[in-house]
């Protein structure tokens, strides 16, 4: 799939949330492998980081990587650094499997409302203005996901 081509995707995103492209966005993949185009390898990390990182994964837990050369603007936004997750979820994990790649991965909501839990709170919030809604189970987290820093360890986000 030509990087291109996934552009007007993501823009029409960040048009129904409301959420200006220089944020970034976090994205999911089934496994590390998907991720390391935008953000290299685990390898750059000490020791101690990269058991920390696993440890966390497949799981609820985005981790802020420096970006790679080939992480697009539209994926990083402003900032240096990209964030990542190897989801513990099953349906977004076989999705990423099935495309070959990492999603992004917004919340379900205009950005500042609160997230969708439901398809039926999606269709609510955007009605027909999106295509399709993939149903399944709600992951068991009742919060964001915490992002850290991969490098220094800081807590972006608890």
């Amino acid at each position: 799939l030509d990087e291109l081509a996934v552009v007007d995707p993501v823009a029409r995103v960040l048009r129904l949330k409301g959420r200006p492209a220089n944020k970034g966005l976090i994205l999911i993949a089934a496994d590390f492998s998907q991720l390391e185009r935008y953000c290299g390898t685990l390898d750059r990390l000490d020791e101690a980081r990269r058991r920390e990182v696993r440890s966390t994964w497949p799981g609820p837990h985005t981790w802020l990587f420096s970006a790679a050369a080939a992480c697009p603007p539209w994926v990083r936004g402003a900032h240096p650094t990209v964030a990542v997750r190897v989801t513990a979820h099953p349906v977004a994990a076989q999705l990423c499997r099935l495309s070959g790649r990492a999603l992004v991965s917004p919340s379900a909501n205009p950005s500042g409302a609160e997230p969708a839990r439901s398809a039926e709170e999606v269709a609510a919030l955007f009605g027909d203005r999106i295509d399709a809604v993939v149903t399944g189970e709600v992951g068991a987290a009742a919060n964001v996901t915490p992002i850290t820093d991969a490098v220094t360890g800081e807590t972006v986000r608890a």
